[in-house]
């Protein structure tokens, strides 16, 4: 309901009532996150505002997908008033409840094996820890879009007249129907991917380390690219991976900072809590700005692998 409210509400505005509404137990590396994510969202939001203007989006298929994209995001931060929605905000070494979140059998049984395989260094687990997570939130995204082709459909086969209208909405469910496969082969190469690493180790001849880096490479492979394209696409990759590594550097800093600021906090010394305050506000705002920057590049390069997978479908 708060998706459809007078079409799109003034997202921040709206987000911030929300957190006055549901208690929301964010640390501060997540709540940077969630600013970065609402940044994106209010961007593709006022695009598509423009192209309404314009008299295009007819079919309402970006309109649709802005709507996906703001349940994603209020499942992942818990604010959508689901007690269990929200994915874990941690590594896998300080709760030690991992199986509690990953919600797929599957999933669980790999990754204890994993864990107790003695194949992987405490880096090496937070490492795949976080390719779990990340398969977990595709899994996610997969089945919303499913909900929404699936309500579609129905709202569909229960039209009496067919009208011009009701086929471009038929090449809408076509193209929604597409991206659903897209998704599912995503999966599956992920889910193969944990798998083989999970029970062989990381091999250390590997290219790429960034599970996001690692998904858009292997889909990149299935694309309809010319070598010199996914050359191209390789190298971008690179520099990619080299902004998320800053951007996790920074997230790890912000949480130190955090911590220290809770700590002094209870000391009573001004300064030196302004000081740390200082630093703080410093450290959230880097955070927060190459957290957009990696979430819209991220944004484009999946544009562009979709782009090369449609190819192949004709």
């Amino acid at each position: 309901n708060i998706a459809r409210r007078g079409r799109f509400a003034p997202l921040l505005r709206m987000v911030s009532l929300l957190f006055l509404l549901i208690p929301l137990q964010l640390s501060a590396v997540k709540l940077a996150e969630l600013h970065s994510d609402l940044k994106i969202q209010e961007k593709d939001e006022l695009g598509w505002k423009k192209l309404k203007a314009e008299g295009l989006d007819e079919d309402g298929e970006k309109e649709a997908k802005l709507r996906r994209n703001l349940h994603v995001i209020m499942a992942k931060y818990g604010m959508n008033g689901k007690k269990d929605a929200q994915i874990a905000d941690s590594n896998y070494i300080k709760d030690g409840s991992e199986s509690d979140v990953l919600d797929d059998p599957r999933l669980e049984k790999l990754w204890s094996k994993a864990k107790t395989s003695g194949k992987f260094s405490e880096d090496e687990l937070d490492k795949l820890w976080r390719e779990f997570k990340h398969h977990k939130e595709k899994i996610h995204d997969y089945n919303l879009l499913l909900e929404t082709v699936s309500r579609t459909e129905e709202i569909h086969k229960n039209v009496i007249n067919p009208s011009e209208e009701n086929v471009v909405k038929e090449e809408l469910l076509h193209s929604k129907h597409r991206e659903l496969k897209d998704k599912l082969r995503s999966i599956n190469q992920g889910f193969e991917r944990l798998r083989k690493v999970s029970h062989q180790g990381y091999d250390t001849t590997s290219e790429f380390e960034e599970p996001r880096v690692i998904d858009l490479w292997d889909m990149a492979k299935s694309a309809n690219f010319t070598e010199k394209e996914l050359e191209s696409f390789r190298e971008e990759l690179k520099h990619f991976e080299a902004k998320v590594e800053k951007h996790q550097h920074y997230q790890k800093q912000l949480e130190i900072s955090h911590q220290k600021l809770k700590h002094i906090e209870g000391m009573g010394d001004k300064d030196h809590l302004n000081r740390n305050r200082e630093k703080y506000t410093m450290l959230e705002e880097k955070t927060k700005e190459l957290g957009y920057k990696v979430k819209k590049h991220l944004q484009d390069l999946s544009g562009r692998i979709s782009k090369g997978l449609q190819h192949n479908e004709l």
